[in-house]
């Protein structure tokens, strides 16, 4: 018996191994620094807790328990309940703690991380840009790791669904063949689930959603055979050289107008992926006539109290800055605030920079290559000196050097002239990135207007900045203009038949140099914030291990119904598990808001009642001046604690 090696053809392919890019392997280490540095202050009780993302555990921990299932935010008719539904299973099995609380909310900003690069990438059409963007949301200031670590309701998961819609909508009107129906549900799914989570997210969904809508006018409209119904576009082979790729409509003219798709099934899927995603929403409006649209209006305040030089004051100077993290923790100071007087010109910028992209004609650029290579070295003359040549020389170029067509400027396009016909699959990638950068625009523009209208900019514009967390969204169409300008090409032009190289204008060598300041600012005050974060670690860490030893002492004298103020009430039950059931007083012994009434029935009905107050409150300074009958007072950690008499 005998055994051989067959011979391999000598032009056989090899197994090809993915070798990432310099800047690819950057985002990674970048992305998991941005990672490992929130899951430091996870471990460091940072950023700290409060009653509120109690209330999201003690539903996270009922519903582990099977006892309850609630859909919005308890003590309200809005905000879904999407974070106790994640966290439960951790807390089933860990028990109730801020850590199982918190851990998917980390496992969330990975994939807004992830979904960012993936946006920015296919936006810019450059790894450096993407990884910008990537670093950009690494940092971490105070109100940024609140607004993605602390499961009080609707903030964390809001980013990564508002990135998940802008690369699905990037797809379908970019006109991609393969699974469109899929991709219209699953945006309807997402938009509906961003209305149940919470309606800060409603301007990226409508501004998103004009898109899809308007897209099949402004997109879909490429000259092309196959984008005309005419059938697919011929194919032809020059080495290893395919076209169409594989991006490009292979089926009749409504796979390309996303306008017409929506009347039939494509929008019955977005219907009702839409309807499913909100059916939480839907189904307790139905069951309890509850209109969650009134609860958000009532909510937001806009026609409380606050002066319109208060609501601008706190909506475009101060809330912007320190929404997006360029403010240390609780205040900004006056340096800090030069973010808020850049977003606008920065919003201005991408939204002219993206009307133009989207309504300006195909550039007739095509950088000359050599013909195409066959397989045995020789080059391709099957379609030498046809337009059909040039297509294919330029594929050739983008497949072996994907960043030479990348990095061709946004205003040149690699179509043009005889050949734009040849080209639908690109036009229609640069207009559907044109158009979503305009959404992403459009989207921060609805979001700052939003805030400024409501009252809470006037009254509380440090904390309810939390309610500008979306804009982070908008980064890659922000930065798109500086990193364009910065990233402008350096080689001068040559001057009439001489050849000798013509100086640049100045006027564009300041501008690169302003991009270039402007993103280095962006950098820099976002790691003085980050910096300003990690200062308050030492006293969050103190202030948990004070709040455990009350916890304890409460445990140790056997207590288990207690009254307190409404920051300590929710916190110290969820704390305990339950074990301990706190109900809300005012500042005069009154009966407080409890968001679960079932606390205030079993406490009135408790034979035995402790009173828990911070040292220093109000209600401690009132249980001192008129003390429970018979009650011990004692102090431990900070806390005063009134025992019932035994």
């Amino acid at each position: 018996m005998t055994t051989g090696v067959r011979p391999q053809p000598r032009g056989a392919a090899r197994r090809r191994t993915t070798r990432w890019s310099r800047p690819a392997l950057l985002a990674v280490v970048v992305g998991t620094a941005g990672v490992a540095y929130r899951c430091a202050l996870l471990l460091a009780d940072t950023p700290r807790t409060n009653s509120d993302e109690a209330t999201m555990g003690l539903a996270a921990l009922r519903i582990a328990r099977g006892d309850d299932f609630p859909v919005f935010f308890y003590g309200q008719a809005y905000m879904g309940t999407l974070e106790a539904y994640l966290a439960a299973p951790l807390v089933a099995l860990a028990g109730p703690s801020w850590l199982a609380l918190r851990l998917p909310l980390l496992a969330l900003y990975a994939l807004f991380l992830f979904l960012s690069w993936r946006l920015a990438r296919r936006l810019g059409g450059d790894r450096w840009f993407a990884l910008l963007v990537v670093g950009v949301l690494a940092f971490g200031s105070d109100r940024i790791v609140k607004n993605q670590l602390i499961a009080g309701g609707g903030y964390p998961e809001l980013n990564p669904i508002g990135v998940g819609l802008a690369l699905l909508t990037l797809d379908l009107a970019a006109g991609r063949p393969d699974g469109r129906r899929w991709r219209y549900a699953g945006f309807g799914f997402l938009a509906g689930l961003a209305v149940w989570v919470d309606p800060l997210l409603l301007p990226y969904v409508l501004a998103l959603g004009a898109v899809l809508v308007g897209t099949g006018r402004v997109v879909g409209g490429s000259g092309s055979a196959a984008a005309r119904g005419r059938g697919p576009a011929p194919r032809a082979r020059a080495g290893r050289t395919r076209w169409p790729d594989r991006g490009e409509l292979r089926g009749p003219a409504g796979m390309a107008l996303v306008g017409g798709e929506l009347r039939g099934p494509a929008g019955m899927a977005l219907a009702g992926g839409a309807l499913l995603g909100a059916a939480p929403l839907l189904a307790h409006s139905l069951a309890h006539g509850h209109n969650p649209v009134t609860a958000v209006l009532a909510a937001s305040g806009a026609d409380a109290a606050a002066s319109w030089a208060d609501r601008l004051h706190g909506g475009l100077v101060l809330g912007p800055a320190l929404g997006l993290g360029f403010c240390a923790p609780g205040h900004c100071a006056t340096w800090q605030l030069w973010w808020s007087l850049a977003l606008p010109v920065l919003l201005t910028l991408a939204g002219l920079s993206a009307w133009r992209a989207l309504r300006g004609p195909a550039s007739a650029a095509i950088p000359r290559v050599p013909p195409a290579a066959g397989p045995d070295g020789a080059t391709s003359t099957a379609f030498k000196g046809s337009a059909l040549d040039d297509r294919l020389r330029m594929r050739n170029v983008g497949v072996s050097n994907p960043t030479r067509c990348h990095d061709l400027p946004q205003a040149e396009s690699i179509m043009g002239g005889p050949t734009a016909s040849a080209w639908p699959a690109s036009e229609r990638n640069r207009r559907a990135g044109a158009a979503v950068r305009l959404a992403l625009v459009a989207g921060a523009v609805g979001t700052l207007a939003a805030y400024t209208l409501s009252s809470s900019a006037g009254r509380t514009p440090v904390e309810s900045s939390r309610y500008l967390s979306c804009l982070l969204i908008s980064i890659p169409a922000l930065l798109w203009p500086l990193w364009a300008a910065a990233r402008r090409p350096a080689r001068p032009g040559s001057s009439g038949t001489s050849g000798t190289p013509t100086r640049r204008p100045p006027t564009v060598a300041v501008v690169r140099a302003a991009a270039v300041g402007v993103l280095g600012a962006v950098l820099a005050g976002a790691a003085v914030a980050t910096a300003g974060t990690l200062t308050t670690v030492p006293e969050n860490r103190a202030e948990a291990r004070r709040h455990a030893a009350m916890v304890g002492a409460l445990r140790a004298h056997g207590v288990r119904h207690v009254h307190g103020e409404y920051w300590t009430c929710n916190r110290l039950t969820f704390a305990a598990g339950e074990e301990i059931i706190c109900a809300v007083v005012d500042d005069r012994l009154r009966p407080g808001f409890d968001r679960l009434p079932g606390y205030g029935r079993a406490v009135a009905r408790a034979g035995e009642v402790a009173y828990v107050a911070p040292v220093g409150s109000p209600l401690a300074a009132t249980l001192d001046r008129q003390p429970p009958p018979g009650a011990a007072a004692l102090t431990v950690a900070g806390w005063r604690i009134w025992l019932p008499p035994r």
